[in-house]
């Protein structure tokens, strides 16, 4: 069990390699929800086959590959993301970010553990003819939360050897799926269908984006036991790559099966589609393999959520840290299962938050980065555990008074974008809201901002 928690790594504990990122990556990837969004790209967004592919692979360069260029931070500093931020925003400032950012970690854990438990369901009725009622859904989203606590606690080894095993088994599967659907899809179908708007195009790359850019505070933390040889251009294409692996096939998938199921777009189950769509002896399998994915995808977001935890204050060791994430999910999750009337516009709803919350701190973050890449020391370690007036991370009050103002104005400007169940901001009719491109709007606005002020003093 990995004992370490906030504290940077020393130099002596830096054992780590680059590959190592290719499975975490690839893991962070294997949901089914991807081919519920590949799905709404064709079935909502009305795009054909060549700008679904399109949308899938650049929405994951953009998304991973800025995961990837914040995860060089990590190797840096020895410490996760929501550590390292305390530079940016100071040891008091860091609290207000760093809360959303819990906050959107919560979400997106129990969008995963729903996910999870409907494979765990859908498992059930094919194999044994079990049907769904209120207790089981209880007692499987319990179990799926519970494992997921497991692994996460347990630490980096334990999810560096399942993730490992992971990548091989669904990338097996994935290739049989693909035969499958090669052989007996009506591919003249597929590819008769007419393009869809540019408008439609580039809001359906937000939408896939989204997913990406929640993984981005998350970069440092797996980065961080890297050695500071490690080269950054290695460490970003290790994260692009293996995201790229797995997204790109699965949203493809999904909108390629939406031509025979389009309700796989706006479905409340979006896994048991998979058991109608597929034949029994691949459909289970394969279900299997992605649920042992979704938990690695929830157990890789609660591991960085203890680590959050514990820069917000928590008085606890990493492992126990990691159960108050366990229990929101838990209770997130019931509310879902079984009071929530659409799970797809809920989920579309979330990521649309998730990014412009996220991508309010990435702009910010990324220029502070910039500004140290040439520091002799880019982040001092005791400056980081160091949340007194003696910090060097104090700043003004415990504030970097330009960090956070980049921050606050780029974070209300980029909801004023935005367009979900719950609210409609001021500024969707525009053509950045009309667009999706809220979060990108937010990210620029926000380094912009920061990169105008003046430079903030660290003390000596």
């Amino acid at each position: 069990m990995e004992t370490r928690g906030i504290e940077p790594v020393p130099d002596h504990e830096r054992g780590g390699r680059v590959r190592e990122l290719f499975p975490t990556w690839v893991a962070a990837n294997i949901s089914v929800l991807l081919l519920t969004m590949g799905a709404g790209l064709v079935v909502f967004n009305g795009l054909n086959f060549w700008q679904v592919l399109l949308a899938a692979a650049v929405a994951g360069s953009v998304s991973f590959g800025l995961v990837g260029l914040l995860s060089v931070s990590g190797k840096w500093g020895g410490a996760p993301g929501a550590m390292l931020s305390r530079a940016t925003f100071g040891v008091r400032g860091n609290y207000f970010p760093g809360m959303i950012l819990w906050v959107a970690r919560f979400g997106w854990e129990t969008i995963n553990a729903v996910t999870g438990s409907y494979a765990v369901l859908t498992i059930l009725d094919l194999l044994f003819g079990v049907q769904s009622n209120n207790a089981l859904i209880v007692v499987t989203l319990l179990a799926f939360v519970g494992v997921t606590f497991l692994v996460s606690g347990m630490g980096r080894k334990v999810l560096n050897l399942c993730n490992t095993w992971s990548t091989y088994l669904f990338g097996l599967f994935t290739v049989l799926v693909l035969v499958y659907l090669v052989t007996t899809i009506d591919w003249d179908e597929v590819f008769s269908r007419p393009a869809g708007g540019t408008a439609m195009l580039i809001a359906g790359i937000g939408t896939i984006a989204a997913g990406g850019i929640s993984w981005i505070p998350t970069g440092p933390d797996f980065a961080r036991y890297l050695p500071h040889s490690a080269q950054g251009r290695k460490i970003f294409g290790t994260t692009v790559s293996g995201a790229l692996l797995v997204l790109v096939p699965m949203v493809l998938m999904g909108g390629v099966m939406s031509f025979s199921t389009p309700a796989l777009a706006k479905t409340n189950d979006p896994v048991s589609f998979l058991g109608d769509a597929l034949p029994m002896w691949l459909a289970v399998p394969y279900l299997l393999i992605a649920l042992i994915g979704m938990v690695l995808i929830n157990s890789l977001s609660m591991y960085s959520a203890g680590f959050t935890a514990q820069t917000m204050g928590v008085k606890l060791p990493r492992a126990s840290a990691v159960s108050i994430n366990a229990v929101i999910s838990l209770v997130g999750g019931l509310l879902l299962m079984l009071v929530a009337k659409s799970f797809y516009g809920s989920f579309i709803s979330f990521l649309s938050l998730l990014a412009v919350s996220f991508s309010s701190w990435v702009g910010v973050y990324g220029v502070d980065m910039l500004r140290r890449r040439k520091m002799a020391v880019p982040y001092d370690a005791d400056g980081l555990m160091d949340t007194s007036r003696t910090s060097r991370y104090w700043y003004v009050g415990g504030f970097c008074w330009q960090a956070m103002t980049a921050w606050g104005i780029a974070l209300v400007l980029g909801l004023g974008f935005t367009k979900v169940d719950w609210f409609t901001g001021p500024l969707v009719d525009t053509w950045i809201g009309e667009n999706g491109l809220g979060w990108a709007a937010t990210a620029l606005l926000s380094a912009l901002l920061f990169a105008a002020l003046p430079a903030p003093r660290e003390r000596a």
